[in-house]
């Protein structure tokens, strides 16, 4: 999220989702062929549900390739002292050259905390975006949100290597 912030000017543009964003395992928001959503709507995908769809649609709207996408991430880990942090796709499933620790995970979630609308998608408690045949409401997984006063965030995540992770 904090890379598609730093390279999206206008997170209202509509983008048509990729074929390639289609069918990720894990974690959906159900992204059909051809649909448009803007990159802000997309983003309450990644941070409210995990969608791995929507991971890789962002990816593709602000890189050529789902890999320059995960160059672009390093990057930016890199520009904030994420010294142990190598990624090598945008939604965190596993792959052995794919990794962080939670030092650089609480440095990155620090910057990005700093940014008003990363602020405000990842403390929404839901979100109604729109949807090719109906809206979808997308409630947060973060049960925080709900049951600690003052709690804005940021992220959980779950896969089968490392189970489950909070941020």
């Amino acid at each position: 999220a904090l890379t598609v912030l730093e390279h999206c000017q206008d997170l209202d543009t509509k983008i048509r989702v990729a074929d390639e964003a289609i069918g990720i395992e894990g974690s959906s928001i159900y992204l059909q062929k051809g649909e448009q959503l803007t990159v802000r709507e997309l983003l309450y995908g990644l941070m409210l549900r995990s969608g791995n769809d929507a991971a890789v649609a962002l990816a593709l709207a602000v890189a050529p390739s789902v890999a320059e996408f995960a160059e672009l991430m390093n990057q930016t880990a890199a520009k904030y002292g994420a010294t142990h942090t190598h990624f090598v796709n945008p939604h965190g499933l596993d792959d052995p050259n794919h990794y962080t620790t939670a030092r650089d995970l609480a440095k990155l979630s620090a910057v990005a905390l700093r940014n008003p609308t990363f602020v405000e998608i990842c403390s929404a408690k839901e979100k109604r975006i729109d949807g090719v045949e109906m809206p979808r409401v997308l409630i947060n997984k973060n049960k925080l949100l709900k049951s600690l006063d003052g709690c804005i965030g940021v992220k959980t995540g779950y896969t089968k290597k490392t189970g489950r992770s909070f941020v």
